[in-house]
């Protein structure tokens, strides 16, 4: 197994401590006399060892903390070294800052307890006040050191705690603003399509009519629906444009298409679709309570109306088409049938978008939503778009 690489400062460290304690025993400067090994090269063996260990303090922390150990408890069987003693204090700092958690909380309990037993050991031997300078001596190279590096890993900790809090905070404000401007753009889509798109199938109906039909008459028809048609697009996309502009001095409320304008939007379908024999009926059964829905129901009811009625101008078949609002305690349910299948004459490219905004505008409400073919009791078969809207919540009406 590979060693890992000591941190340079590590290195230097070491280098350092080396380096004080030659230049220690250069002089002959010990720390005590007249030990078991007096000889003045035997105090280079735990400085140098302690040394070593210093190199990887922050790499190898429990090593260095069991090999560190073993030498200053040589360095005291020598003359002894400063350096050999300065440097062990370091290694268990080393060893409970980088060390693992478990090493963290052992090594400042195992510390006090050596310094408590050290203590009381001397006492009971020599009986005399000395006894307690050993056990501070004992307390501030060992004991002082792990205390001293527990408070500042837990420093550290709290700081990476917090900085990591600080950025999923940010990354969860990013993405709550991320969620709202793909939300908001979802609403505007659906806005601009379901405004647009009815005035647009149209003027692409009535110019193609106009283009392919070599009739005077026709042709100046087609061309009045058609700027009818602009007019009114050009209005709505004005109107829609004026409520994303931000205005500090447009403080009036913007004005929400209601189930009460159906018969207009009705009646311009009727207008768009003559020339492709498409006749249009609303049958609005709604009960007369003297209440009225939620405006968020009511504008997802208009447009689903008003995209029905544009999917049935682009693709339906000549016959009737049938718009029937049905209201109960509950819900409110808009159903709208129009004849399926092939049509002559000239069709608007669709590119699904309405059926997905239907969608999502029923379920951002809670209803449901189906739409496609199906079969009447006559055989033929019918394309049905129906959505059930909930409407418990009501608001009385002024």
């Amino acid at each position: 197994m590979r060693l890992p690489r000591p941190h340079r400062d590590d290195l230097f460290i070491a280098a350092a401590g080396l380096a004080c304690g030659l230049l220690l025993w250069s002089f002959g400067l010990y720390t005590k006399s007249e030990e078991l090994f007096p000889q003045r090269w035997a105090t280079l063996i735990p400085l140098v060892v302690m040394a070593s260990m210093e190199a990887v303090r922050r790499t190898l922390p429990r090593t260095a903390l069991a090999v560190g150990t073993l030498a200053i408890v040589g360095d005291q069987f020598t003359n002894g070294n400063l350096a050999t003693v300065l440097m062990f204090t370091d290694v268990v700092y080393a060893a409970v800052v980088y060390g693992t958690t478990a090493s963290a909380r052992r090594i400042p309990y195992s510390t006090g307890l050596i310094t408590v037993g050290v203590t009381i050991a001397f006492l009971v031997w020599w009986q005399n006040a000395f006894a307690l300078l050993i056990g501070v001596i004992t307390g501030m190279i060992s004991f002082l050191p792990a205390v001293t590096g527990a408070i500042v890993r837990n420093h550290r900790e709290a700081a990476d705690s917090a900085r990591l809090r600080a950025e999923q905070t940010a990354l969860l404000a990013e993405m709550d603003r991320t969620q709202a401007v793909g939300a908001e753009r979802a609403r505007m889509a659906r806005e601009l399509h379901d405004m647009v798109a009815n005035h647009l199938s149209a003027i692409a109906i009535h110019s193609t009519a106009a283009l392919s039909l070599d009739d005077e008459a026709t042709t100046r028809r087609a061309l009045g629906v058609i700027r009818e048609n602009s007019v009114a697009g050009l209005a709505e996309m004005r109107r829609l444009i004026g409520l994303l502009r931000d205005s500090s001095e447009d403080t009036g409320p913007a004005a929400v298409p209601r189930l009460s304008g159906l018969d207009a939007l009705v009646a311009q379908a009727r207008t768009n679709g003559a020339t492709s024999g498409l006749a249009f009926r609303l049958d609005d059964t709604r009960e007369e309570t003297g209440e009225q829905l939620p405006a968020p129901v009511e504008l997802a009811a208009y447009r689903i109306v008003q995209e029905s009625l544009t999917n049935a101008l682009k693709h339906a078949a000549a016959g009737t088409v049938t718009v029937t609002l049905v209201r109960d305690e509950r819900a409110l349910t808009v159903r709208v049938t129009s004849p399926f299948g092939d049509r002559p004459g000239p069709r608007a490219p669709g590119s699904g978008a309405g059926l997905v905004g239907m969608r999502e505008r029923v379920a951002l409400l809670g209803g449901t939503f189906e739409a496609g073919p199906v079969p009447e009791a006559d055989g033929t078969r019918i394309w049905r778009v129906r959505a059930e809207l909930p409407a418990e919540e009501r608001t009385p009406e002024a």
